[in-house]
């Protein structure tokens, strides 16, 4: 339940439309919902904006398809609902969960990610862009492009463009111009982000990808390489968090 859809229901009630004990009964499950293996925060799109987010690894398709359940259960809230890492066998597990709504359930095998939209109206104030060093940072850049998209912005993607062809980045150098937003995804040594810091005047949210050769561990070079950045207008998530990125741009982008 978000803001608007509170007000709407205690206007409801202060006309007499609805009677105070079954605005209660549709309240009583604020600020969480206690599942025993996971307690689901109904109150977070009133705290921070969006819904509580599933994280897919560790869980198993049942328990992910009973959160969903308890969420579409929930007369008075249309958000959308998104599970990051996720794979088929849970989207065939969300999908029955989904009944009805299943229509608006979609897997992105690309990413793992699984979307329920069912509100796509755009509350951000420019455009996300999603930038990409390599074809092998798209899984990550994708996650990161759906996060954005189903957090209500207009997103767009930029990829295969890093730095050992520099010249497929200076081609789109008016689309990096026109993003309020960037948000960068490398791997190997993690150059990229320093490079569109360094063309553009708006913030720009690095990920490192695990992708690379054995001396790029996992990861770990490409993020130090991020976060000793030399363009002030960078900032770091943790390694593969596409999805952090797009939420902590879905914020800015609010601004």
């Amino acid at each position: 339940m978000n803001s608007q859809e509170l007000l709407k229901l205690l206007g409801s009630v202060q006309a007499g439309k609805l009677a105070p004990a079954k605005a209660s009964e549709r309240l009583k499950h604020l600020p969480f919902e206690d599942l025993d293996f996971a307690k689901i925060d109904h109150h977070r799109t009133l705290r921070q904006g969006f819904a509580e987010v599933i994280f897919g690894k560790g869980k198993t398709p049942e328990q992910i398809a009973a959160i969903v359940r308890a969420m579409l259960a929930k007369k008075d809230s249309k958000h959308n609902i998104l599970i990051t890492r996720a794979e088929a066998k849970i989207f065939s597990a969300v999908r029955r969960a989904a009944g009805k709504k299943s229509r608006f359930a979609k897997f992105h095998p690309a990413s793992g990610v699984i979307t329920i939209e069912r509100d796509t109206k755009i509350t951000g104030k420019g455009t996300i862009l999603i930038v990409s060093a390599g074809t092998s940072d798209i899984p990550v850049a994708e996650e990161a492009l759906l996060t954005a998209r189903i957090m209500g912005n207009h997103a767009e993607h930029l990829y295969d463009v890093g730095v050992a062809g520099i010249h497929r980045l200076l081609e789109n150098r008016a689309t990096l111009t026109n993003a309020r937003v960037i948000i960068c995804v490398a791997g190997m040594e993690g150059a990229l982000p320093s490079v569109v810091g360094g063309l553009v005047g708006v913030p720009v949210i690095a990920v490192p990808t695990s992708v690379g050769y054995g001396a790029s561990f996992g990861g770990v070079a490409a993020l130090l390489g991020m976060l000793n950045s030399c363009a002030s207008n960078v900032a770091v998530v943790n390694i593969d968090n596409g999805f952090g990125a797009a939420r902590v741009a879905s914020c800015i982008n609010r601004l």
